[in-house]
């Protein structure tokens, strides 16, 4: 059973933005980085109602800085087969399941919701890698997705700063 969300004042809720680009990965393992720098970039543009947070991982304490937007993107690299850059909605776990110190998007909007009793809009853009070893370097292939990634994101933020 899930514990009752915590109430707060919406005047708590307020931050320097409503919008929240949470950049996440190791930035010593070459194109796992492209995460922390896709949201440190998109800090650069200034963006009214932007607010962006760099992590190494995603950590239930998180979850609170989610209950405080409207809307969040969680940027980081993937693996994963598949040659492009990838937005696409996150829905809340329907359960809460942590067995580690890491979470992931879901669970994070499911803590958000359960614990705060809000949950943001949320979209994960993930950006493909091919080089993990030791390095801050980007392959020439992550560098391309880090193109496209802040294509995407700027055109998604750009959609909702005003609404």
């Amino acid at each position: 059973m899930a514990p009752a969300p915590v109430t707060v004042p919406e005047a708590a809720l307020a931050l320097d933005g409503n919008i929240l680009v949470i950049g996440y990965g190791n930035t010593l393992r070459q194109d796992d980085g492209v995460g922390p720098y896709v949201a440190e970039r998109v800090s650069d543009l200034g963006l009214p109602g932007v607010r962006t947070h760099v992590a190494a991982q995603l950590n239930p304490e998180h979850a609170e800085l989610l209950s405080k937007a409207r809307l969040v993107v969680f940027v980081d690299a993937s693996v994963s087969p598949g040659r492009k850059v990838g937005l696409r909605p996150v829905r809340a776990a329907a359960t809460l399941q942590l067995t580690t110190h890491a979470a992931d998007p879901a669970t994070l909007v499911a803590l958000a919701r359960d614990l705060f009793g809000r949950a943001p809009e949320a979209w994960s853009l993930t950006i493909p890698a091919m080089q993990l070893g030791f390095g801050e370097e980007f392959s020439p292939f992550a560098w391309l997705g880090v193109d496209a990634a802040l294509d995407e994101v700027t055109t998604l933020l750009r959609s909702r700063v005003d609404s």
